[in-house]
This record gives structure tokens, C-alpha cells and sequence, in this order.
């Protein structure tokens, strides 16, 4: 498993939150996600196999939301 943590803008609820989560917990190979609203970012546990950066990226644009950086 392998792990990244990225800096998401745009979030403001927990609807946001539920919202980043589910998109990326769709993903194959996505084991788990943790999304802090405080903090605009997301933890993601992963198959690097599988899947990878441009993924969650791409997952996260599609639903609305910024992906500034990798923290």
C-alpha cells in the first residue's frame, strides 16, 4: 500500500468532504481515504498498482473541486 496526501481547495461543508471521499473511494485500488475539511486535504491509501496521482486528481476535478498541491 502506499500513501499520498494532497491539498484540495474549494471544500466548505462536510458535504464537500463526503463528496471527495466517495469519488475517490470508487477508484480501484483505493483502500481508503481520509478528507479534513480544516485542513483542505486528503489522505489517500492506495494500490500503486492500480492506480495512482492523475487518478485522484482527475476524480476530484471531476467533482468540483482544486487540487493545489500535494501537501
Amino acid at each position: 500500500m502506499q500513501t499520498e496526501i494532497m491539498k484540495v481547495k474549494g471544500m466548505t461543508c462536510m458535504g464537500c468532504v463526503n463528496s471527495v471521499k466517495n469519488v475517490l473511494e470508487r477508484i480501484p485500488g483505493v483502500s481508503s481515504s481520509e478528507v479534513s475539511l480544516e485542513q483542505g486535504q486528503v489522505t489517500i491509501q492506495y494500490d500503486g498498482g492500480m492506480t495512482g496521482m492523475d487518478q485522484f486528481r482527475e476524480a476530484i476535478e471531476d467533482a468540483g473541486f482544486e487540487v493545489v498541491n500535494q501537501a
